[in-house]
């Protein structure tokens, strides 16, 4: 298999930066590539630059580039084909050594693959007695609207112009959640086959589903501070995608937020390349510090390149599957006939009560965003003292921060942090092909005292994990969200 798209050696050596460290150049070089594949920034399946073009742009003879080439494919991270050149692979897992049997948790389970709001003090309970009264006037009706009830998607309406993306109720598909309406999308606008440019690192779920539907994901790695639109901009003239899946807003899980300039050049590039790019604003509302970005949605005024899938779950409540697409009417009439194979459509009882929390979502929001600003806090605090090695950055918002390990060891923690009571979205969970060995993703969306503990089950697992005793035949569970 050759790669999915090409590396120019300046673009390569933007990504190594200051690679030079102690030894032979080679073997320093080849640690730097090595890193790059494990950490995710460099994807598999990436055709690297001629062994020439990368030494004249790093500035080192062509016997180093060509030595760190072969270390590389000696250790399999590299594979090459005559007249076909090299790119990134990853070789087979060596395995973990087995360690002794379980260490007592102590206490119950504390679950940290699932970033998602608690439900807000009283709306919810509010928001079921309005939607109880209400519901007497839809049920002379069958109740089944695949797109969604028209009070419904005018209140999302509403609510979108609000944000800052002017929006009509035509616009709108009630979906069962985000995820819901991404499937969807992947059933109309792709198949089997079919590219779809995500992000890299990038929401598991969302990857699930790409493979789900017989698409393959190619990814698109983040940088330090956020999208790379030069290699964005290559992937899609060279992969050709059905679609690209981003999120702008919190992206998980990163946390990261696309500047404003950033939104303007990647609506242009998707419209030149005529790729269809769907927005997950699933986290939109939980901004933690400083003000919210303007929707990517309102830079596209033709509503021809842009499509955005919201949800109620990760904001208002997990419980609460309501979501929605926002696109063209041609595409919303699309989803609609899709939708039949399904599930009809969604529950009415919970539309009604959506409604009312839309409605009313300001208030909501700021106390969600004020209980989420002080678990963050406490999560960071715990991390500090308890594992000081392992390094993030502190989310402007979101749910959930993506911390670097002292060792490429993410698969074994999770394995042994569920033997102490903890489960853990591992990195490779939110990559392609087993990227992303030296992260985890560690939500702040439980209680203050939780945290803490999980932090503490943590730092013991790690001191297991660094001593070799973790089984990697107990990863943690398929469910990440």
């Amino acid at each position: 298999m050759t790669g999915d798209r090409g590396l120019s050696g300046p673009h390569l050596a933007r990504l190594l930066g200051e690679w030079r460290s102690g030894g032979p150049a080679y073997a320093a070089l080849a640690r730097a590539v090595r890193l790059l594949v494990l950490d995710g920034r460099l994807p598999l399946r990436t055709r690297l630059p001629g062994e020439r073009e990368l030494a004249e742009a790093l500035g080192v003879s062509r016997t180093t580039a060509t030595a760190a080439y072969a270390a590389l494919r000696e250790e399999g991270y590299l594979a090459s084909r005559r007249g076909s050149g090299s790119w990134t692979r990853l070789p087979a897992d060596p395995g973990v050594a087995p360690g002794p049997g379980p260490v007592g948790a102590g206490g119950a389970v504390i679950d940290l693959s699932c970033a998602a709001s608690a439900a807000p003090d009283g709306d919810l309970h509010a928001a079921l007695a309005k939607a109880t009264s209400e519901l007497p006037r839809h049920l002379p009706g069958p109740g089944y609207d695949a797109a969604g009830l028209p009070v419904l998607r005018e209140a999302i309406a509403a609510y979108l112009s609000r944000l800052g993306a002017p929006t009509t109720s035509d616009q709108i598909f009630v979906s069962a959640g985000a995820l819901h309406g991404l499937t969807l999308l992947l059933r109309v606008l792709s198949g089997p086959g079919d590219r779809v440019v995500v992000e890299h690192p990038t929401y598991a779920a969302a990857l699930d589903a790409v493979r789900a539907s017989g698409a393959r994901p190619v990814p698109v790695p983040m940088l330090d501070d956020g999208w790379d639109l030069e290699m964005l901009a290559s992937t899609f003239r060279q992969a050709a995608p059905g679609l690209a899946y981003l999120i702008a807003d919190h992206q998980n899980p990163t946390g990261l937020s696309m500047s404003a300039g950033d939104r303007e050049r990647l609506v242009a590039l998707a419209r030149a390349t005529r790729t269809p790019l769907v927005v997950d604003e699933a986290i939109v509302g939980l901004h933690l510090d400083g003000e919210p970005q303007r929707s990517v949605a309102a830079l596209d005024e033709a509503g021809e390149t842009v499509i955005t899938i919201g949800s109620m779950s990760k904001t208002f409540w997990a419980g609460l599957r309501i979501g929605w697409v926002r696109a063209n009417p041609s595409l919303i009439n699309r989803l609609a006939a899709a939708r039949a194979a399904l599930d009809i459509s969604s529950p009415v009882i919970e539309q009604l009560m959506a409604v009312s929390l839309l409605e009313g979502a300001e208030p909501i929001l700021a106390r969600q965003r004020e209980a989420a600003r002080a678990r963050r806090d406490v999560l960071v605090s715990a991390l500090r003292s308890e594992l000081p090695a392992w390094r993030f950055s502190v989310p402007p918002g979101g749910l959930c921060l993506w911390v670097e390990l002292d060792a490429p060891r993410s698969t074994a923690l999770a394995a042994l942090a569920d033997r102490h009571g903890v489960r853990l979205g591992a990195g490779p969970r939110f990559g392609v092909d087993g990227a992303f060995e030296r992260f985890v993703r560690i939500p702040y969306s439980l209680p203050a005292d939780v945290l803490v503990d999980a932090v503490g089950r943590l730092s013991v697992a790690w001191r297991g994990v660094v001593s070799g005793g973790a089984p990697v035949s107990e990863a943690a569970p398929a469910l990440v969200a």
